[in-house]
């Protein structure tokens, strides 16, 4: 059977941090009190230094919130519509950014043959997909497909569509893209636990290449891992004032326990101390210690996951790539790895692979 690999990745975010901009604000929409001392606690815990937007970001002395767009005014969030405009406006720029620094050449242009996109923060049609063929000026006939409203876990997915063609079709190259938008779903909320979603997530993309040719990371095997009676704890849903998340804080320790339980399966009876690498969608500080202690690993080996959350914070699809990207860099030929994502289920897809 043909080996699919993991050819290489390339990144992008959009320029403006909106981090520092962001914590006033939410301090702002919050009662003096244990609400605001419990958002301040949980900033300093987060460990998350910078996150990514195109809205950038103003806030005035009395903690308003402003951008130069003005999509977001105190009092006037935009509606679904609005959001999704902007939406249609900025992922093609940072789709454009992602895909430059992928640097195919002419003749790895026309080898492509399909194009996979994930993205659960935005949506029209044509789409991404069809951007993505005419910036790169690819064949009419490449195969498109979307995968949308899977949430953090879907670059698992892709992947393990891409691994599937390349499998029965030994002759494709596979270009995937994941690309979230999260800043464009912050609500003005005086919910404390949608604060702190939203003190988490931020925008991202990234660009990859998956084919038969034996370079980068060969993907040697997917798993997905649905724990049970958990559906409720992460949902994802299209509001009228845009999509609307709820994430439970049980969701931690139900994950602790889910991949405690299913370790073995998950790395097919090795012990994970033995895996090299480790490629863990960077969720939250929380997320990345459950793994952690769930599957008792050294703190030294979820390092570049807590690298990209600090340096980038969760955005959604596109982090485990930013993290893959980061141990492409380093990994040594033989060296073997684990990566997986998480999402509404609550499920853990997880791909181990191997360094060539």
């Amino acid at each position: 059977m043909t080996t699919a690999y993991l050819n290489r990745i390339a990144t992008a975010v959009p320029p403006h941090d909106m981090h520092p901009s962001f914590i006033p604000f939410g301090e702002s929409l919050l009662p003096e009190g244990t609400p605001r001392n419990l958002f301040r606690r949980m900033v300093r815990m987060a460990a998350i230094e910078h996150r990514y937007t195109f809205l950038k970001p103003i806030v005035t002395e009395d903690g308003t919130l402003r951008e130069e767009s003005s999509l977001f005014v105190r009092g006037q969030f935009p509606n679904t519509a609005r959001r999704m405009k902007a939406f249609e406006l900025f992922a093609p720029r940072l789709a454009h950014c992602a895909l430059d620094r992928l640097k195919l050449t002419e003749e790895e242009r026309r080898g492509i043959t399909h194009v996979i996109v994930t993205s659960c923060t935005g949506l029209y049609a044509p789409g991404l997909d069809y951007d993505v063929v005419d910036h790169l000026g690819l064949d009419s006939t490449v195969e498109r497909t979307m995968i949308g409203f899977m949430g953090c876990y879907a670059a698992i997915n892709a992947l393990k569509m891409a691994r599937h063609i390349v499998r029965s079709e030994p002759d494709a190259k596979v270009l995937l893209m994941s690309l979230e938008l999260c800043s464009l779903h912050m609500q003005e909320t005086e919910s404390l636990d949608q604060l702190l979603a939203f003190l988490v997530f931020a925008d991202g993309c990234a660009a990859y290449l998956v084919s038969a040719e034996p370079v980068g990371l060969a993907l040697d095997s997917f798993l997905a891992v649905n724990l049970s009676g958990t559906n409720h704890l992460i949902t994802w849903r299209i509001g009228e004032q845009g999509f609307d998340m709820k994430l439970s804080g049980q969701v931690p320790g139900e994950l602790r326990q889910g991949v405690a339980a299913a370790g073995s399966a998950i790395t097919h009876g090795k012990d994970p101390a033995s895996i090299d690498l480790w490629a863990v969608h960077p969720g939250g500080r929380t997320i990345l210690d459950a793994v952690e202690q769930g599957l008792a690993l050294s703190p030294d080996k979820l390092a570049d996951s807590r690298c990209i959350l600090a340096s980038f914070g969760n955005m959604s699809s596109a982090s485990v790539m930013f993290v893959l990207e980061r141990l492409m860099r380093r990994a040594r030929p033989g060296e073997q790895g684990c990566a997986m994502s998480f999402g509404p289920g609550v499920t853990a897809e997880t791909m181990l692979f191997h360094a060539v």
